[in-house]
């Protein structure tokens, strides 16, 4: 009953002149919490302050009255307050449940605001709010503490921001409060889109911030591409009164700043090893489930499969296997073939056939070198004569009949063609069209990139799902260097290298990332990646990434390097995903297929990309 003494009042309103005095020569927003009297009645607000000036009053609209709370008794709930406008503190500015603050500047943003219980009911203030434009929704909350309330107040912000494509910043009252009947925790918390960015250590006895950089861009591209909610914002907002815009010019900082947000230098792979573990299960058995009702629809029973002993065809192989045991099949069901050219290594051979022993596959071999010397010779290239070109016909034609043969070879099986491919080698055109690797009845690795296939592998060897000697061969092939083993190795016994061609997959995959999941220009993905890349002892590295692999790249290496992926993806390589085979999608974002996430021409230019990284990245730091 405070509230409704005069003293009190007085006291309210001197401290928001003396915010407001002091915001003056400061930059951010101020957002507080205020019980103001208008027109004879209390309201619970939310008063915006910037450089001096009341942006606006935002009145508390659900006023809960049931178990500890009791604030009917002294508040009046601002619902329906909507055109209105108060006096205070010497300054008269707009009032209810209908204002959009909006900033200008090169940092553009909008906001909205909200007050504790508004959270709390089935469809918050926010929503409409968000609806009419907001990009950042703020709840100041007097909310006291509970056991377990913690954890449903994250799972409320977390839940609104995701829903609304927003994000939701939420501050509760901590020390200081009076302890009479209830207490308090003081946990503030940033989430973005359903990322929790930062939250305060709870029960503090000093104040405590909540920082963190929102992705405005981000949640822009979110909402754009996301056609329902604009749908879902058109009909709320023929059912409700127009949003007052409060607009106002907000600065940006000067001077160089390091981001608060941690950019994950592998967007496809988390850091945290919980997540991890969830991503890596889901992704296996995503691509286990997609195989066998492939497998099962066609009335088949046998699967072909090229094995390489790389990477990839490790995968889709444990893959193929896992599909054998879901359908109660026989693993000899499944037919690999080992296929040398004139580059493949001792080793990888080696770990090819133990792969498919210790799994239990029929494994065979077919030397391909023969029908390559006769294709090269019929055609009239220089290698059938001996010559030493190693050029992309000489690559293509091993491809080629490698792919050839497991075509034939499921012919006469009864059969389908495993592919092995991953969405990085689709992303880049990394791979041989047509008669060529690019082809298959259906690929398991259509949709996962390069750096996620390295941690399936290590979840499976974890798994318990494979014996010790599957493990170690596993190991093994993580071990070796990545190459296509088309080109014999050089006089000094250096290997072709795929990474030393079309770029690190470290730094492709983060690429690929941003321009396709989020259509980030290229200076910006540039930016990420350097703040993700530049300090190696920066951050946390996921599970397993061998020291040797924790490593910096810097700006001048990271702008080569996506010069590179915008030529080859945007301008270079369409025409092989528009004849993709079948596989299923395994991550948001990560499909390239033209029937799912991507469509784009495939003759396209990448000169406005390669036009923007020029005119926006320096060559050095």
């Amino acid at each position: 009953d405070l509230l409704f003494q005069d003293a009190v009042f007085d006291a309210v309103v001197g401290q928001i002149a003396r915010l407001i005095t002091a915001s003056k020569k400061l930059n951010p927003v101020f957002v507080v919490g205020a019980p103001l009297r208008w027109r004879g009645r209390l309201y619970n607000c939310g008063v915006a302050i910037h450089r001096g000036r009341l942006l606006g009053i935002v009145p508390k609209v659900f006023l809960p009255n049931y178990r500890e709370f009791y604030e009917r008794r002294h508040f009046t709930s601002g619902e329906g307050m909507r055109g209105a406008a108060m006096t205070l503190a010497g300054q008269e500015a707009p009032f209810g449940i209908d204002l959009l603050f909006a900033a200008g500047g090169p940092n553009a943003f909008s906001f909205h605001v909200e007050i504790c219980e508004d959270l709390w009911v089935p469809q918050p203030p926010s929503v409409q709010g968000a609806a009419a434009g907001a990009e950042i929704l703020l709840n100041l909350s007097a909310s006291n503490i509970v056991i377990g309330k913690a954890q449903m107040r994250r799972l409320l912000c977390a839940s609104q921001s995701a829903r609304c494509l927003a994000a939701y910043a939420y501050s509760a009252a901590g020390a200081g409060e009076s302890t009479t009947d209830l207490a308090w925790d003081g946990q503030a918390g940033i989430f973005e889109i359903g990322d929790m960015l930062a939250e305060t250590e709870r029960f503090s006895a000093t104040p405590q911030m909540a920082v963190a950089d929102v992705d405005v861009g981000r949640i822009r591209q979110e909402r754009m591409r996301m056609n329902t909610f604009g749908d879902n914002a058109r009909l709320i907002g023929e059912a409700s009164p127009p949003f007052r815009r409060v607009e106002f010019d907000f600065a940006a900082p000067s001077g160089a700043f390091d981001l608060c947000r941690r950019v994950e230098r592998f967007p496809f792979v988390p850091a945290d090893p919980a997540m991890l573990a969830d991503n890596c299960y889901e992704a296996y058995n995503i691509q286990v489930q997609g195989l066998s009702q492939r497998l099962a629809a066609t009335g088949l029973k046998k699967l072909v499969i090229g094995v390489s002993g790389g990477l990839d065809s490790t995968q889709a192989l444990i893959v193929s296997a896992r599909v054998m045991d879901r359908l109660r099949l026989p693993r000899a069901n499944v037919l690999a073939y080992t296929l040398p050219g004139f580059a493949t290594s001792t080793q990888t051979k080696a770990n090819a056939w133990r792969l498919m022993r210790a799994l239990g596959v029929t494994g065979a071999e077919i030397d391909i070198r023969p029908a390559a010397r006769q294709l090269l010779t019929d055609i009239g290239h220089a290698a059938g004569r001996g010559e030493a070109i190693y050029d992309v016909t000489y690559e293509n034609v091993q491809a080629g009949l490698r792919t050839d043969y497991l075509f034939r070879l499921a012919n006469n099986n009864g059969a389908i063609v495993v592919g092995t491919g991953d969405l990085s080698e689709l992303a880049l055109g990394w791979c041989t069209y047509g008669v060529g690797d690019q082809m298959s009845h259906y690929n398991p690795n259509a949709s996962v990139p390069k750096t996620l296939i390295q941690h399936l592998i290590r979840f499976v060897a974890a798994s318990g799902d494979v014996n010790q000697e599957t493990a170690a061969v596993l190991h093994d092939i993580l071990a070796t260097e990545i190459s296509p083993e088309l080109v014999p190795a050089g006089e000094d016994g250096a290997i072709q290298s795929t990474e030393s061609i079309v770029g690190p997959y470290a730094l492709q995959d983060f690429n690929l990332f941003y321009a396709t999941r989020y259509g980030f220009a290229p200076s910006k993905i540039a930016y990420l990646a350097w703040d993700a890349w530049h300090d190696p002892k920066r951050g946390v590295w996921p599970p397993n990434i061998p020291d040797s692999a924790q490593r910096a790249y810097g700006l001048s290496e990271i702008k080569s390097w996506l010069r590179v992926f915008l030529r080859r993806f945007f301008e270079q390589s369409q025409f092989k995903r528009s004849a993709l085979p079948n596989g299923p999608k395994i991550s948001s974002g990560g499909s390239l297929s033209p029937r799912g996430d991507w469509r784009a021409p495939s003759d396209a230019h990448a000169a406005v990309w390669l036009d923007e990284l020029d005119k926006n990245v320096p060559d050095t730091e």
